[in-house]
């Protein structure tokens, strides 16, 4: 199992929380996404077939890319 935490800074609210969460732990392989809108982050942990790319571009696709 893979983990990585995040900084992702367009986390302003409960509902963008909430739509990571949803998004990325809807992915195949993803095991549990924690989200915090309190430091802007997320941790996710992930076993194949997920990948870090595929979660990556999927934060960017709905509009909560990582900060570099």
């Amino acid at each position: 199992m893979q983990s990585k935490t995040v900084n992702i800074p367009n986390i302003s609210c409960g509902h963008c929380v909430h739509t990571i969460q949803n998004e990325v732990g809807e992915l195949t392989g993803v095991k549990r996404v924690v989200a915090s809108q309190e430091t802007k982050t997320m941790t996710v942990e992930w076993e194949e077939p997920a990948s870090w790319e595929e979660i990556q571009a999927l934060l960017e696709e709905i509009n909560y890319p990582p900060a570099v």
